[in-house]
């Protein structure tokens, strides 16, 4: 399985989950995690992982984010206040930037 894997979302973008148990909330892309196409999404699909105890730390029960799945994530466009698909563009500078579908508003400065 060597396909290679592309997205548009870029870490530190604002996405809204829309399918699946978190559906309807929006966080920011933490970190891509390209060879499971995923993505950790700040507060969205919180798991809880139970800690051994050691010489330095008690036993804790920590609560940490899962990757979900890139194909349930889309981009939250500020301007409407929904999710957007995101298309590209290139400016009369020679610019390739990421566009909103919805509002045509540049999503890269």
């Amino acid at each position: 399985m060597n396909t290679a894997f592309k997205t548009s979302l870029k870490k530190g973008d604002q996405v809204v989950v829309i399918s699946g148990k978190d559906k309807g909330k929006r966080g920011r892309i933490l970190k891509i995690v390209t060879d499971q196409e995923s993505a950790l999404v700040e507060r969205i699909n919180m798991i809880k992982r139970h800690t051994r105890a050691t010489k330095d730390k008690e036993a804790s029960i920590v609560e940490k984010e899962a990757p979900i799945h890139i194909s349930n994530l889309m981009f939250y466009d500020v301007a409407t206040g929904k999710g957007s698909r995101i298309g590209k563009k290139i400016l009369e500078d020679g610019r390739k930037v990421r566009v909103a579908i919805k509002s045509g508003e540049t999503i890269d400065r």
